[in-house]
């Protein structure tokens, strides 16, 4: 019995050695999200009012500053790139006076007739492209906009550099977040491990001191003690039975089940996302600019496909905008243009897009049927496209996936002549159900395969 108070004390000693470690681990991590807390509660409420350099800083200023610049400047303007116009983090200073900078957010060409050196070197540098007057807002609702630039400004850099392989063409600012950074994130998961670790040890050290108290007892059942001490005979149970038929099974259903799925995946792309020889974003073009799908797929609404946009399209933009970026510049060697003499030469070759949805000949599909006449969007089929900054093909796009459509998508038949007899006789034969797809022969053998 000596010998088991003498144990238990060790024990003791050794819990309490390990759970002081664990405590302060805990105390720690619960430091690390008080302080990730902290800073995260001083970004929100750093600002207010002015800054001393007569820049809003306000909360209430920057947000109607946002507003004004979304509305209207980022069309030609980045904070931190060179749009069509220079890129803005710091334009607070470049300027002799911030009335001057305002004067010439307000009425660009009066600054520069009026002789401002800065206005006019500007003016040369970007093309002499003008900036449109905005001399509809106050120079008050100007300064927000200067204290929304100079706040974007002072965020840590963030996803700017593209990804994915977006290269120049596929650039896009992402503001920073609130909420606690990856790196508080992860040492707090690390520390949590560790108790964790810790309490197990402890869990076992107890069990150890139990048992070796309990096998002390001389009142014992021997049903008891022989609980007590039973013991896992892991190489006998590795060769019963039960255990290799169970093991087998398992192994048999994950083979059938790999082999199974690699019969389905035979000519299904999902995912499929190859590398361009140009790198192009649709998150900046078709997210951030608004630029609709039609501007440059012009056969979506008229053809049966959407067609691979021409260079020219590119030109109607590039060839003002960003003409030093060295992803444009493989635009211009492609269709054999001079940026300097705005001339185009002979010497001119295809540029060769990879395609990433593309159907089997034996399936028929006409984009002009779908979005004109279905009236549905570039998303149902292909996801998300203006959030990607590389495309690559979302759904599976197999003949599965089709059906399913067709019997779970109703047909849009208001104000169009096409399916009033359709429906008519739809109302009759079935009043109660909505007309789908499938009720006007959209499973039909011949409406796709040909």
């Amino acid at each position: 019995m000596n010998d088991c108070c003498s144990d238990f004390r060790k024990i003791t000693f050794l819990t309490y050695l390990l759970l002081l470690p664990a405590f302060l681990a805990f105390s720690w991590t619960a430091s690390l999200a008080q302080d990730a807390a902290a800073d995260s509660t001083a970004t929100e409420a750093s600002g207010g009012g002015d800054d001393g350099s007569g820049i809003p800083s306000s909360p209430e200023a920057i947000a109607e500053g946002e507003s004004i610049f979304n509305n209207n400047c980022t069309v030609c303007h980045a904070i931190n790139q060179v749009v069509v116009g220079p890129a803005l983090a710091g334009v607070e200073n470049r300027w002799e006076n911030l009335e001057t900078l305002v004067a010439f957010i307000s009425n660009s060409q009066k600054v520069i007739q009026g002789g401002n050196e800065y206005a006019v070197n500007l003016y040369n540098e970007y093309n002499k492209t003008l900036m449109p007057a905005f001399s509809d807002y106050s120079d008050e609702q100007i300064l927000n906009i200067v204290g929304y630039i100079k706040a974007e400004a002072a965020k840590p850099a963030q996803a700017e550099t593209p990804t994915g392989g977006g290269g120049e063409g596929g650039e896009q600012v992402a503001s920073g977040g609130g909420g606690i950074p990856s790196g508080y994130l992860t040492a707090i998961i690390v520390g949590l491990l560790v108790v964790l670790v810790l309490i197990l040890l402890v869990l076992v050290l107890i069990i150890s001191v139990l048992t070796r108290f309990l096998n002390q007892k001389q009142d014992l059942d021997e049903a008891d003690r022989e609980v007590i001490n039973q013991k896992v005979d892991v190489q006998k149970v590795a060769k019963s039975r039960p255990f290799i038929g169970i093991m087998l099974f398992i192994f048999l259903a994950i083979t059938v089940k790999l082999v199974l799925d690699g019969l389905y995946s035979v000519g299904v792309q999902q995912g499929y996302q190859p590398k361009q020889p140009i790198p192009f974003s649709h998150a900046l073009h078709a997210g951030q600019y608004e630029i609709e799908c039609q501007y440059c797929h012009t056969g979506v609404m008229k053809a049966k496909s959407a067609n691979i946009p021409s260079a020219n399209i590119c030109m109607n933009c590039h060839q003002q905008i960003k003409t030093e970026s060295p992803q444009i510049q493989k635009i211009y060697a492609a269709i054999d243009f001079d940026p300097e003499t705005q001339t185009y030469g002979d010497n001119q070759k295809p540029i060769e897009w990879v395609r990433i949805h593309n159907l089997p000949d034996l399936a028929y599909f006409n984009h002009a049927q779908h979005v004109n006449v279905g009236g549905l969007e570039c998303q149902t089929c292909h996801g998300e496209i203006q959030e990607m900054e590389v495309v690559y093909q979302q759904s599976e796009l197999t003949m599965g996936w089709c059906i399913n459509c067709h019997r779970e998508t109703q047909v849009n038949a208001e104000d169009n002549a096409y399916y009033d007899k359709l429906l008519e006789l739809h109302n009759t034969e079935n009043p109660k159900e909505p007309m789908k797809v499938e009720d006007i022969g959209g499973l039909e053998c011949s409406k796709c395969h040909y």
